[in-house]
């Protein structure tokens, strides 16, 4: 029998969000079912809610930051027990046949990954929902191979943002083989920024921020930067270039990343992290001379979201966050687009 679950979701690209009412499917043979404790607000969120890419079906409950408690697990999973602490990350299924799902990389999956919302959902026959919907809600299920197991160690609320933030700053971290004595540069610290700040300096490396302003410069130093550079000084920029083997961007707007490709060193690399919408100017020459490259980073599989998760409880690490009921989505999305947050929001779904 589909399971009755409430949530908050977008009915359109200019309404706020508001209460909402569906029903997940029943759990099958290979299910976790999930009662949802705490939702983190990724910025991708407000992008999918405002139809930023043009593809946003509503009504969407949005929501891949996911900490929860097993409830239900169906007969054939052996990963998982009714009370265990769990998680659910930006993906529920995949094709699990191609290349980087075979790998372990099923957020590159060739057909495309199923999103946790906003994705065709194979099972709308059992749920009656076209598409998959996601956590700001107090309930649901999902496969046993897409479910990860939080360390008793980490706080639900703060293990949440792991399941987006943090995989999408320990992923690049680990693939450009960042490690003691690595030179690691942070532009933004933000909900990504600060995690990316706190997991490289646990893996050694001498971590700078990059900010517009020095404002954050003393949370930076908690969490682990040696140092702080405003990226509107030129002369500090100057004295920067070519010392990083890599370049953490996490911005998710538009902006110039040009000039700070100058501050790689020989076989250098930027990642972009933020979805932005909007192209951004490259230009080959400061490529050229030093072999740099800018590339491009996506979440991890679930097999590396797990070691995540492992690493951070190994180094006592978490999302700082700022907790809030379901009622204060609404401001809280206005506050992110002002990125008024230190440093991530994380809904308390119990107060649903």
């Amino acid at each position: 029998m589909p399971i009755a679950t409430r949530a908050f979701a977008a009915t359109t690209s200019t309404a706020p969000l508001t209460p909402y009412a569906f029903t997940r499917r029943d759990p099958g043979a290979d299910d976790v079912a999930i009662d949802i404790k705490f939702a983190g607000i990724c910025h991708s969120d407000l992008h999918i809610v405002k139809n930023d890419l043009g593809n946003t079906v509503y009504p969407i409950v949005p929501g891949h930051e996911i900490a929860g408690i097993v409830t239900a697990v169906g007969a054939n999973v052996t990963k998982f027990k009714v009370g265990d602490r769990v998680g659910v990350g930006c993906m529920v299924d995949s094709c699990r046949v191609c290349g980087p799902c075979k790998a372990g990389d099923e957020q590159y999956c060739v057909p495309g990954m199923t999103g946790t919302y906003g994705a065709p959902d194979k099972h709308a026959d059992q749920s009656g929902e076209t598409i998959t919907q996601g956590g700001y809600a107090d309930k649901i299920v999902v496969d046993q191979d897409f479910v990860v197991t939080i360390p008793d160690s980490i706080p639900l609320d703060a293990a949440a943002p792991l399941l987006c933030a943090g995989i999408t700053t320990y992923s690049p971290l680990k693939h450009w083989g960042i490690k003691p004595g690595s030179k690691v540069a942070v532009i933004g610290l933000g909900g990504l920024g600060h995690m990316a700040v706190k997991q490289a300096a646990a893996m050694g490396a001498e971590v700078t921020v990059l900010s517009t302003s020095d404002r954050k410069k003393a949370d930076a130093e908690r969490m682990g930067a040696r140092h702080f550079l405003i990226n509107s000084d030129k002369t500090a920029m100057k004295a920067a270039a070519e010392k990083f083997d890599l370049i953490i961007n996490t911005v998710s707007a538009t902006h110039e990343i040009a000039g700070h490709l100058q501050l790689l060193a020989h076989d250098g690399t930027m990642v972009m992290l933020g979805l932005t919408t909007e192209a951004l100017p490259v230009f080959a020459m400061p490529l050229l001379w030093r072999r740099r490259s800018v590339a491009g980073s996506l979440i991890g599989g679930i097999r590396e979201t797990q070691e995540m998760l492992d690493f951070c409880a190994e180094h006592g690490l978490a999302s700082d966050i700022e907790v809030i009921a379901p009622a204060q989505i609404n401001e809280a999305y206005a506050r992110l687009e002002k990125s008024d947050v230190r440093y991530r929001f994380v809904i308390d779904m119990a107060q649903l």
